[in-house]
């Protein structure tokens, strides 16, 4: 079966990392968390709980979609918010498919508080949620709740991919 490129998508704490790794291996294809792609400025300045701006994310940006392209293509776990950065990971790689990741605030302060990340500070959860614009209907894609267990989330994906058996 052909698949082409996953992005697990959404803001900090949706389990973008945990479920696009058990996607992939589900999947039997090469995962890639964009967050290991993020220049060591980059990181620090999330470290100090300031948000990226444009200037701090095509850069990294060009790097994910250059991910993209591989073949076979990988599950990439990417926050991918806006839409400007979508439409240029697609131009890349056309065939992207994005799974967005969705909960509450609530839900996904919660999941913070049970995590450590090398870098992502939980203070940026708001900025975060104000930057991230919802998809359209050109933009392939599927949403996936993230009240659910990570197993459980990870099978509702797999369930519903509209190209998977």
């Amino acid at each position: 079966m052909d698949l082409p490129p996953l992005i697990v998508m959404g803001v900090s704490g949706t389990g973008k990392t945990l479920i696009g790794g058990r996607l992939a291996a589900e999947l039997g294809l090469p995962f890639v968390d964009a967050d290991d792609l993020h220049s060591s400025d980059n990181k620090a300045k999330m470290n100090a709980g300031l948000p990226l701006d444009d200037e701090d994310r095509w850069p990294w940006l060009r790097t994910v979609a250059g991910e993209l392209t591989s073949d076979p293509p990988p599950v990439v776990a990417c926050s991918a918010l806006r839409r400007s950065y979508r439409d240029y990971l697609r131009v890349k790689a056309p065939q992207t498919f994005f799974i967005h990741l969705t909960g509450s605030r609530e839900i996904i302060i919660d999941h913070l508080a049970f995590r450590s990340h090398e870098f992502m500070s939980p203070t940026l959860i708001d900025s975060q949620l104000e930057t991230l614009e919802e998809l359209s209907a050109e933009e392939a894609h599927m949403l996936a709740p993230i009240d659910l267990t990570p197993d459980e989330v990870a099978r509702h994906i797999l369930k519903h991919l509209p190209f998977a058996d």
